[in-house]
């Protein structure tokens, strides 16, 4: 990547990002206290606090934009429930440290930077990569509209192409789990690739839709211990949840918020904004059961070797080598939504599953552990706090970067979330 490019990266997501919240009032952009969200107003100061720590302090060397900047956005050593009641700046303030903490930044890209700081500044983009999904769903939490982010969409690439059933069969053999060394970038808990024996397994052809969901709910799966962990069964219980999130009932027929508006229930699109005691319950009542880590990553990027089996060669993306597109990846909130499982034939992997990249977020069984030879990076909060107290989520969903996800990248969230935007894929028992 050079430097042109790597500068065009980080204005593109600080656009992006304001982008999601310039439609909103002062008053949405602080919201109500919830725990699984963070005030817009703060959500984008720390977008910039995290690239003026990073790249203009610790790799550049340049004092602080805000004397106070710290105090305000640091995420590890504020409490959560105190975002709201900080002196955060007002909103034109805001705006304008968010403003000079990027003119710095491509400052220090063109000005011959040294390595230290083109890693910083391409890592600092992906994590507001990552922040700008967190305000994509904090407007879905909130039942705000739609963002307006002047994106052109071609009915072509999103309508219609509805489900996709049955599963595909793949051999058992040796993975290599995980990043290599020789990939262009890679985060913490992909370090490194290490042999994994998987033994041969059937998985979905696509993710769970809606119309799957519904039955479940409707034959009584939220009302039946049996099916639920203890820890799910406690859940259900304390959130007194009798459906998906943002569900309700109109009459006869299930209804789905998207936003601000409400849509009778879409059969061919998937399951989201299901946690992963959900999906688990789901699995035990079909007899089906979640894919591991390593079966996820097998199924999305290992190549079959002529005679079947698995080959030790993996793509970064389901489909090969070749950058995403709105053809075989919903990707960059490119279609505003989720769009049909059985969308996007031209992204199928090797072995024919479909939307293995892009649409929803996929739950697998396997809790977030370290890798053999895990090797912290220099943000030594990304990973390590987080080890054994969260599930492995993969693929991305529609509104993630394509700049950002790979088969190998690994998300992670604690399995009573619901509001990020997840779904699942299941495997036979």
């Amino acid at each position: 990547m050079s430097l042109e490019e790597l500068g065009n990266h980080v204005a593109d997501a600080r656009a992006r990002a304001l982008d999601l919240m310039s439609n909103l009032s002062d008053d949405q952009l602080l919201g109500p206290k919830l725990d699984c969200v963070n005030p817009g107003r703060w959500e984008i100061g720390h977008h910039a606090w995290f690239q003026s720590q990073w790249v203009l302090r610790n790799a550049a060397g340049q004092d602080r934009v805000r004397a106070d900047e710290d105090y305000l956005y640091d995420s590890m050593e504020i409490d959560h429930a105190t975002h709201w009641d900080l002196p955060l700046p007002s909103r034109p303030d805001t705006l304008g440290y968010v403003d000079e903490v990027l003119q710095r930044t491509l400052a220090v890209l063109r000005d011959n930077p040294s390595d230290e700081v083109v890693y910083h500044a391409l890592y600092s983009t992906l994590h507001e990569d990552m922040r700008t999904e967190a305000l994509t769903y904090t407007r879905q939490t909130h039942g705000w509209p739609a963002p307006t982010l002047g994106i052109e969409i071609d009915p072509d690439d999103v309508e219609g192409n509805g489900p996709l059933p049955g599963d595909v069969e793949i051999p058992g053999g040796a993975l290599q789990l995980g990043s290599s060394p020789v990939d262009p970038f890679v985060f913490d808990n992909e370090k490194w690739a290490h042999p994994v024996e998987v033994a041969p397994f059937s998985i979905a052809r696509a993710a769970l839709t809606q119309a799957e969901f519904a039955e479940f709910v409707d034959a009584g799966g939220y009302t039946d211990a049996k099916y639920w962990t203890d820890a799910g069964w406690e859940w259900r219980q304390s959130r007194e949840a009798e459906h998906p999130l943002h569900w309700r009932r109109n009459g006869q027929e299930w209804q789905r918020r998207h936003f601000d508006t409400w849509h009778g229930l879409e059969p061919h699109l998937p399951i989201i904004h299901v946690n992963w005691f959900e999906a688990n319950a789901y699995c035990r009542w079909a007899d089906r059961r979640l894919p591991t880590e390593a079966e996820w990553e097998t199924a999305a990027a290992v190549e079959p070797t002529p005679d079947g089996g698995l080959s030790q060669d993996k793509r970064p993306y389901p489909w090969g080598e070749g950058s995403p597109s709105p053809q075989v990846a919903n990707l960059d909130w490119h279609a505003m939504g989720t769009v049909d499982v059985g969308a996007l034939g031209g992204g199928d992997s090797p072995w024919g599953c479909r939307q293995m990249i892009g649409n929803v977020w996929e739950w697998t069984s396997t809790d977030f552990g370290p890798f053999p030879g895990f090797e912290v990076d220099p943000y030594k909060d990304y990973s390590l706090p987080w080890f054994h107290t969260r599930k492995v989520m993969r693929g991305g969903c529609w509104v993630t970067r394509s700049r950002l996800i790979r088969t190998q990248y690994r998300n992670f969230m604690t399995p009573d979330r619901r509001d990020v935007l997840t779904g699942f894929r299941t495997c036979a028992r």
